[in-house]
This record gives C-alpha cells, sequence and structure tokens, in this order.
C-alpha cells in the first residue's frame, strides 16, 4: 500500500486535526482491505460436505443385465 502522500503537509503546517483524520482514514481504509482479503481467501477454499463432485459422477456409466428386462 502506498505510503501517506497527503500527511507531510498538514505534518509541516502543523494541522494536527488533518493529520490525525487522515491516520484514521488510512487505518480504516488497511482494516477494510484486510476484511476484503480474508473473505476473498475463506471464499477460494472448498468445503468438504462428503459429497461427490460433478466430475467424480459425470463419467459414470450404469449398467443393467439384461435378464431383468425380459418378461
Amino acid at each position: 500500500m502506498p505510503s501517506r502522500p497527503r500527511r507531510p503537509k498538514p505534518e509541516r503546517e502543523g494541522w494536527l486535526g488533518e493529520v490525525e483524520s487522515l491516520q484514521v482514514s488510512f487505518v480504516g481504509a488497511q482494516d477494510k482491505l484486510d476484511q476484503l482479503n480474508a473473505e476473498a481467501a475463506r471464499r477460494s477454499s472448498a468445503a468438504d460436505l462428503g459429497m461427490p463432485a460433478f466430475a467424480d459422477i459425470a463419467n459414470r456409466t450404469t449398467t443393467t443385465s439384461t435378464d431383468q428386462h425380459r418378461p
């Protein structure tokens, strides 16, 4: 994340309220990015539900005995 580009001028001019506001905004933005990254990591991991995946069952074929279909 880029360093705080707007911060040097308020510090130089002694605008303490502006410096604090920028720090709060910066920390808030970092927290939000951390939350989004954590959510993306959770979503990218699959949960095992104990069920076969479609790819596992798509290649299966069923066979029937010809004896079952005769009268």
